[in-house]
């Protein structure tokens, strides 16, 4: 197989021609950095590159490949690491001027598997401040924009990750996911994104938002996915909560099909407004899986109220906890909305919070009652189509308010439960 670009070609044929020494990691590498100084001027995907460490790491993969030594599954495959996660040496500044000169001195897990897996990092990706919102802009890094219409925006809060993936700007890209920020951008940029299990890939530091939050693969297509995924898995001493690997192929297991798989198709879960366009076009993609695809498909929702409220109570005060003594010096160069978003839960009470943790136990229960019914559920990722970059939310969806986080409403529910959730174009 020939590809005019190698920085458009799947992993998964990169991994094999590799090995076949039909192409160096060298050349992918440099037809990778190509297009990110073609593109990523415009683009703004990338707040640090670290090409001299990548380009020794793709020199080195490429003499083992040429001795013969045993490789990793994504060995010479390029990899960028969302600016939430730490890299040892590496700034990590997470969109803030709070951490504008932080150098970890330790990687996060997920780094840490997947440079142990082959791969190699070429660089850290744009987050709104601390990736507290759905849209990816920062005081520290500026706004990112979507790849497609570079008036809009990419989503977030892993925006500079879909967008890289989406224009080859390396095939594989780590993003974080706390309430939709791996699934809200890949259905903004047409790429496929997963957030996987709640202890699936290890987390270290612990988010701010606490078993809400996880970390996920970002790619072109769903093989190239769970190439990286299988990259990803482990236990890691650091993560009380995270899961040994239990020996799956993840890549192994797209080949298994969904024919009769029992699917509920919803495409409000009883309470969203959606954009009619969206609402069509996903019943259309829901259709599919019953006449092509061999499922047994019926419209169903899963029976809860919106979990709105709670859900904010949850991310607000776990934000604050984390940002709040910082305000007396850093309020003016952070993000105005994020202070303000912690300071309207000020006086949030600790019944309050506890009672939000309930809520979201309760969510978890009625959704493990669904899934006794059925396998899979499908929804619309998002309710429209995305918005103008730099603007934090559209004031209405279908003709509804999208306060109480009605702009995302299929994402951030399956935060507070730790189901996996993906988006596929």
């Amino acid at each position: 197989m020939q590809f005019t670009d190698l920085a458009l070609a799947p992993a998964v044929d990169l991994v094999r021609l590799i090995r076949s020494r039909k192409i160096s990691p060298v050349e992918i590498l440099d037809a990778v950095y190509a297009r990110i100084k073609t593109h990523d001027p415009r683009v703004n995907a990338f707040c640090a590159l670290t090409e001299e460490s990548a380009r020794a790491r793709a020199r080195l993969a490429e003499a083992q490949v040429a001795v013969g030594e045993a490789l990793g599954p994504l060995h010479g495959i390029p990899v960028s690491i969302k600016d939430l996660l730490l890299t040892r040496g590496v700034p990590t500044r997470r969109g803030s001027a709070i951490y504008a000169d932080f150098i970890p001195q330790e990687n996060a897990p997920a780094v840490d598997l997947l440079q142990t897996a082959g791969a190699i990092v070429i660089g850290k990706t744009t987050t709104p401040e601390l990736g507290w919102k759905g849209v990816t802009d920062s005081p520290l890094t500026g706004v990112t924009r979507n790849p497609w219409n570079l008036d809009l925006t990419p989503g977030g809060s892993s925006g500079g990750a879909a967008a890289a993936a989406a224009l080859g700007m390396g095939p594989l890209a780590v993003g974080t996911d706390g309430g939709g920020s791996i699934r809200i951008p890949a259905s903004f940029t047409g790429v496929f994104g997963l957030k996987p299990s709640f202890g699936r890939v290890p987390v270290f530091p612990p988010s701010a938002v606490g078993v809400m939050s996880h970390v996920g693969p970002i790619a072109f297509g769903v093989r190239d996915a769970a190439l990286m995924l299988n990259g990803m898995t482990g236990a890691d001493r650091r993560d009380p909560f995270s899961l040994p690997a239990d020996g799956t192929d993840y890549l192994a297991a797209c080949d298994g099909g969904v024919r009769a798989l029992r699917v509920a198709w919803s495409p409000t879960l009883g309470y969203a407004p959606v954009d009619p366009e969206v609402r069509t076009l996903c019943e259309r993609a829901a259709r599919v899986f019953a006449d092509e695809l061999g499922c047994e498909v019926e419209e169903a929702d899963p029976g809860f109220a919106n979990p709105a409220p709670h859900f904010k109570l949850l991310w607000a005060c776990g934000l604050g906890a984390a940002v709040r003594e910082y305000f007396p010096v850093w309020a003016d160069r952070m993000d105005p909305g994020l202070v303000a978003m912690v300071r309207e839960y000020d006086h949030a009470t600790g019944a309050e919070l506890a009672g939000a943790h309930a809520e979201r136990l309760k969510l978890y229960d009625v959704l493990r009652r669904f899934f006794e019914r059925y396998d899979l559920l499908l929804t619309p990722t998002m309710p429209t189509t995305a918005w103008r970059a730099g603007v934090p939310i559209p004031a209405e969806i279908a003709g509804a308010s999208t306060a109480e986080f009605r702009y995302t409403p299929f994402t951030f529910p399956f935060n507070m439960s730790g189901h996996p959730a993906a988006s596929a174009p």
